[in-house]
């Protein structure tokens, strides 16, 4: 509760984008003899600038390079449960420097092929000079993105709306609606119940009504700026879709999971 707290006054005193920024450099001062070691025993695997992965991720490279792939692993057992990966285009919406999307050319069958965008031009420059295999393109905060209407088979967003206001939320999922074809799967992943416990009772409060918790006073979009979804909202938001599955998260691994959210249109 005492981090609620602290982040509420960082954010009243403007001072929750320098606090973060402090907080990159101690992280990394901290693991910079362990990343070296992994950059000396991994040399072909290609890093980001380190505050573009801090800012997607957090500054551990061996946790960078092994979570982004378990997570792409994770990411097609569930997709493969209701549509077969093969021939399909999907896109990874948010997708920052890559940490998941560029494990998948390996994973996936030949026939699919794989698209990321995402609104941070520096992060989608590096993206384009070295990562092949992988179309990329660059949005703004707001919609629309540069694709036609039912262009995609599938579209997953790990950790974006968490990152995005009340509206946004509307608006956003008009466009992924619009992007995705008839039958095409939409993976999300939110901050649900579990992370009750993070909220002051005020924003508790809102929750258990069924709305959306939006913790802002910063740049929307920045890993600052957060989003808490309940159950009731995220039904709401997907009134035009079939909900597959919904994966509710737990405590594992001394982290609090976001829920997993699998619809079909």
């Amino acid at each position: 509760m005492l981090k609620t707290y602290l982040s509420r006054l960082l954010r009243i005193t403007g001072l929750i984008i320098f606090s973060d920024k402090l907080h990159f450099v101690y992280q990394l001062l901290k693991h910079r003899n362990k990343n070296h070691s992994f950059q000396k025993e991994n040399p072909t695997f290609l890093l980001p600038p380190a505050y573009i992965l801090y800012e997607a991720y957090q500054m551990d490279h061996s946790k960078y390079y092994q979570d982004g792939l378990n997570t792409a692993k994770w990411l097609t057992d569930h997709l493969s449960r209701f549509t077969e990966l093969k021939n399909k285009k999907i896109l990874d919406w948010g997708c920052g420097p890559a940490r998941v999307l560029r494990h998948l050319p390996s994973l996936l069958d030949e026939t699919c092929s794989v698209y990321g965008t995402d609104y941070n031009k520096t992060t989608i420059s590096w993206c384009r000079k070295n990562l092949d295999a992988i179309h990329f393109s660059v949005n703004e905060l707001n919609p629309p993105l540069p694709y036609s209407d039912d262009e995609f088979d599938v579209v997953y967003g790990i950790s974006i709306f968490t990152h995005l206001s009340k509206e946004m939320h509307r608006l956003w999922m008009d466009e992924l609606t619009r992007i995705l074809k008839k039958g095409g799967i939409l993976f999300l992943t939110t901050q649900g119940e579990i992370f009750r416990t993070k909220l002051s009772s005020k924003e508790a409060g809102r929750f258990d009504s069924g709305n959306v918790v939006i913790r802002g006073r910063t740049k929307e979009g920045h890993r600052t700026f957060s989003a808490f979804q309940p159950e009731t909202f995220m039904k709401k938001l997907f009134k035009d879709f079939e909900i597959l599955d919904h994966i509710k998260g737990d405590f594992r691994n001394n982290k609090t999971q976001q829920d997993v959210w699998i619809v079909r249109k």
